[in-house]
């Protein structure tokens, strides 16, 4: 049998309301996993899991966690029983080690909604196992870059290698702000998102490595990285000189850019 080898993706899970709101994102997620296929394994990283150090999830039998609040009382009623792998997550260590990055897996740590939001619209059976790989906000983007290129390999197993995260996220200004779920998209976040595209679609990973310093309104849509990370990462993990295609486009609340990136 001739293993499938995946693009990398990266997906703007926005909102936890994206489960149940039928906008232009939902509907993307929805039939995502059927356009890329099933993958032998789903490796994430999400702006939901931030750590000190690099660590992979171990648990076979993940829990789940309803990471926000104020929300409708289905969104903690929700379940995404897809396994995880503990062999996945001590050879996902083993890669980074081997690269030179402090590394290791860990266990008791469930879903979060970075992970379940898009999985449970993209692959709803829940039958594909799941590690997640955490972020580190307090280190740079040449480190996630860095992680990525080590999770490479696993490219060639049949594995899906995605980032989740959010291609503009700035909380502080969408608390002050209207609940419009359609509402204008400022110039300043179409301007980042936009910048993100040309970059993605030119294959300018160093760009987006240093998006702070050249990305127009950078530090205004990602006051903090850890939605922004898991992008450079999913890129590397591509390979190097990747390019990337956005397989998706719209806006959420005005501020949350919801694009999504295919890579390699």
């Amino acid at each position: 049998m001739t293993m499938t080898t995946f693009p990398t993706v990266y997906v703007s899970h926005g909102s936890p309301m994206v489960m149940l709101t039928k906008t232009p994102a939902h509907d993307f997620l929805a039939g995502f996993g059927r356009e890329l296929g099933k993958p032998k394994a789903i490796v994430i990283a999400t702006a939901h899991f931030t750590t000190r150090r690099p660590v992979l999830t171990g648990d076979a039998h993940p829990e789940m966690i309803y990471d926000f609040g104020g929300f409708p009382q289905p969104l903690f009623e929700m379940q995404y029983p897809a396994p995880g792998s503990p062999e996945l997550a001590i050879r996902g260590a083993q890669l980074l080690v081997d690269a030179g990055i402090d590394a290791l897996p860990v266990q008791g740590r469930g879903f979060d909604h970075g992970t379940w939001v898009p999985l449970k619209l993209m692959y709803p059976d829940a039958d594909i196992p799941v590690v997640q790989v955490a972020v580190q906000p307090g280190m740079s983007v040449e480190h996630h870059v860095k992680m990525g290129r080590a999770l490479a390999p696993l490219r060639e197993e049949g594995i899906l290698i995605m980032g989740s995260g959010s291609v503009t996220h700035n909380l502080y200004e969408l608390m002050k702000s209207p609940r419009i779920i359609d509402a204008p998209v400022p110039d300043w976040v179409s301007g980042f998102g936009n910048w993100v595209h040309d970059r993605v679609e030119a294959g300018d990973l160093d760009d987006l490595t240093h998006y702070r310093e050249r990305g127009p309104f950078a530090k205004e849509n990602h006051p903090s990285e850890e939605h922004y990370l898991p992008l450079p990462l999913a890129m590397a993990a591509a390979g190097e000189g990747a390019k990337g295609k956005r397989v998706h486009a719209s806006g959420e609340y005005g501020l949350l850019m919801m694009d999504a990136y295919a890579f390699g």
